[in-house]
């Protein structure tokens, strides 16, 4: 029973990073393929154009799922185009869609964050107990939002703020569903575990070039692990922005443990 329940929550979990599945796959093709025409970047602008219209098209995506997706398109480029310009990473290949050095495909793989959040929080019918006051989770987003730019002419007050969402948090969970058998996590750990996995992916991302840290610029090598507390970041921040969204929408959390868990809980 136990093995039937995982794999039905990693069949769910794959359906849900479709939009990262088909990202990842474009970065190798095109890096191993020769492209005619247009320059890698333009391509993979289009192919992310295309996935996401057909993810809407076809149902996959709603229409409130594309909203989400597209505000967290324009966070990401937002935070791309300060990033580049302060070194932190760069785009070094040609692209006709490339702006202040940065491609403008690059927002899609934010925007396929949004997209797994938005695609796993309907599959897995993801509800919230105990969700803290909507100010201090809207302050709490913009701090760490703001601590990506602030922290190269300040301090970085990463650590202070992880330490803030573990107390905001703190009673937190999350219940999900999988075969009818309803399960919960704590929900800090559920953002370790977002943010590790990213972290990975990163590693893929920049193995297939799809962007350029200094240390490696002459030869690929390990993203730093330290890496992974960035990330964490931004998986919060999107998961608070995504949840604040749906309560605004009245689909939001709830504020007290009103499922009857089983297995235990």
């Amino acid at each position: 029973m136990a093995i039937k329940q995982l794999l039905r929550f990693g069949w769910e979990q794959a359906l849900s990073c479709l939009f990262p599945v088909v990202i990842f796959a474009s970065l190798a093709l095109t890096q191993i393929i020769p492209l005619p025409i247009l320059p890698r970047y333009d391509w993979l602008l289009l192919i992310c154009l295309f996935m996401q219209w057909a993810m809407v098209k076809s149902g996959l995506e709603t229409r409130d799922e594309l909203k989400v997706i597209t505000l967290f398109h324009l966070i990401g480029l937002a935070l791309e185009l300060f990033k580049v310009h302060m070194g932190s990473w760069s785009y070094p290949g040609e692209g006709y869609s490339k702006l202040f050095g940065v491609p403008l495909y690059s927002g899609f793989m934010y925007a396929s964050v949004a997209s797994y959040l938005c695609q796993a929080w309907r599959r897995l019918k993801v509800e919230l107990i105990q969700w803290p006051p909507f100010l201090s989770v809207v302050l709490l987003a913009a701090a760490i939002y703001l601590n990506f730019f602030t922290h190269h002419f300040w301090i970085d007050i990463r650590w202070w703020l992880s330490g803030l969402v573990i107390i905001v948090f703190w009673k937190t969970w999350v219940v999900y569903v999988v075969g009818g058998t309803y399960y919960r996590m704590p929900l800090a750990l559920s953002f370790v575990l977002i943010g590790f996995f990213i972290w990975i992916a990163e590693n893929i991302a920049t193995f297939f070039g799809a962007w350029e840290y200094p240390n490696q610029a002459d030869a690929w090598s390990l993203v730093h692990l330290g890496k992974v507390s960035s990330w964490l970041l931004l998986v919060i921040v999107s998961f608070l922005i995504v949840a604040t969204l749906k309560r605004v929408k009245g689909k939001g959390p709830v504020r007290a443990g009103t499922k009857t868990l089983t297995n235990g809980y």
